[in-house]
């Protein structure tokens, strides 16, 4: 428990891997934002960052064994007294030890004994991530309540490149607070286990190589809701169009463009998922035709007409191929400039999705912004108001009540 004065209280576990070097990054963030932190590496973690090095960052003793301090027996305290464990890198030796309960170090002891929430952030090569004796530990240590966030892609050890390697730590500093915000170890792992899908950004439908009909969405808000399900021990898959933020931590990420794009992706990442909001801001129509060059201006006369046709429902398909899955949560948005409400209800009863966040937007108002306020009308009648706040914040709302319909 945090003690009155003090910050939070992070362990923050260090695996044996080359990517421990980054993890000085996140303890640094972690401390000089208020967190009390102690580092618990693995003796093997001790050969890519050496202990005086954890010691002068955290400000804490560093000890990879249970019989250093003996007297308050350390591997039954640390545990107890915890707001969060973060392990990074959790390798796959490390991620098979704490699935089968192996505890043979101060680190794997304190995993059996924490009661607070527990995250995994796994790196390593892609056939050892990939591995399926890796996949059926993480599957077990989600399904116990622990977050194992999916790795990102990129460089590995070498020349490889691929899935397995540790988001970088801003990303994790964001992981590790989004947990810490939940409060306790029930809260803050209420959607652990489940499989979300989440869409992003704003589609574009090209006229010629050049020119689109797009819109302002910069997907500030579905990266938003990512998180927070991230946060919330979700896995979480994150179909984005044409956004240029950080990748959350852990989440898939499915990069598409046009209105077509994206529903082949939701509807492949759906197949499996307990839960799909649909954030994104999808083009209603799209050109009838495509120009392969440029359109050239012909100086003195009438630019052609731009023909358009509709593009897919995706929301609207997305409730009809969900409707013989029990349990499947649908959520919609719908961004109106006027009559809000009014508007709101409409596409509610015409889509049929369980819940409709209906926000305001405009000039200033949700694109583009940190904030958001809205509305969140569901198929029984009910509705949510959210005040202006943070997009984190609306987006906890969110998943507050879908977790409700989930349960």
């Amino acid at each position: 428990m945090t003690s009155a004065g003090e910050g939070p209280r992070v362990l923050l576990g260090v695996g044996g891997g080359i990517a421990a070097y980054k993890v000085c990054e996140l303890l640094r963030r972690l401390t000089e934002s208020g967190h009390r932190v102690r580092v618990i590496p693995t003796r093997d973690a001790l050969r890519f960052v050496g202990e005086p090095t954890w010691a002068a960052l955290s400000g804490e003793p560093v000890t990879t064994e249970v019989w250093s301090g003996v007297e308050e027996v350390p591997h039954v305290r640390l545990g107890q007294g915890a707001d969060l464990v973060f392990v990074a890198p959790a390798t796959a030796n490390l991620l098979a030890k704490a699935a089968h309960g192996i505890a043979d170090d101060l680190l794997t002891n304190t995993l059996l004994t924490a009661r607070c929430p527990v995250v995994f952030a796994p790196a390593m090569h892609t056939e050892m991530w990939e591995h399926p004796a890796t996949q059926a530990n993480v599957e077990t240590l989600r399904r116990r309540g622990s977050i194992v966030i999916e790795p990102a892609v990129g460089r590995l050890t070498g020349a490889d490149s691929g899935r397995g390697r540790l988001p970088d730590p801003d990303a994790l500093f964001d992981a590790a607070r989004g947990v810490l915000a939940r409060g306790g170890a029930a809260a803050a792992r209420d959607l652990a286990g489940r499989h979300v899908v989440v869409s992003a950004g704003g589609t574009r439908e090209p006229i010629d190589p050049v020119r689109f009909i797009g819109n302002r969405s910069s997907g500030m808000q579905g990266y938003a809701l990512a998180r927070t399900a991230l946060a919330r021990g979700a896995r979480v898959t994150l179909v984005a169009a044409n956004v240029t933020l950080p990748d959350p931590a852990g989440a898939e990420i499915v990069r598409t463009g046009s209105t077509r794009e994206m529903r082949d992706a939701v509807l492949k990442a759906a197949a499996d998922a307990d839960a799909v909001v649909m954030a994104a801001a999808v083009a209603d129509f799209r050109p009838a035709d495509y120009e392969d060059v440029k359109i050239k201006k012909t100086p003195g006369a009438e630019p052609a007409p731009i023909h358009l046709v509709e593009n897919p429902d995706i929301l609207a398909e997305l409730v009809r191929e969900s409707r013989d899955v029990a349990g499947r949560v649908i959520v919609g948005f719908a961004a109106e400039t006027h009559d809000v409400l009014e508007n709101g209800r409409r596409k509610l009863a015409r889509k049929g999705c369980d819940l409709l966040v209906v926000n305001q937007v405009g000039e200033h108002l949700a694109f583009g912004r940190p904030d958001n306020a809205a509305v969140i009308l569901s198929a029984d009648g009910a509705a949510v108001d959210v005040p202006r706040g943070s997009k984190e914040a609306l987006s906890d709302v969110v998943w507050d009540l879908v977790a409700a319909r989930m349960t």
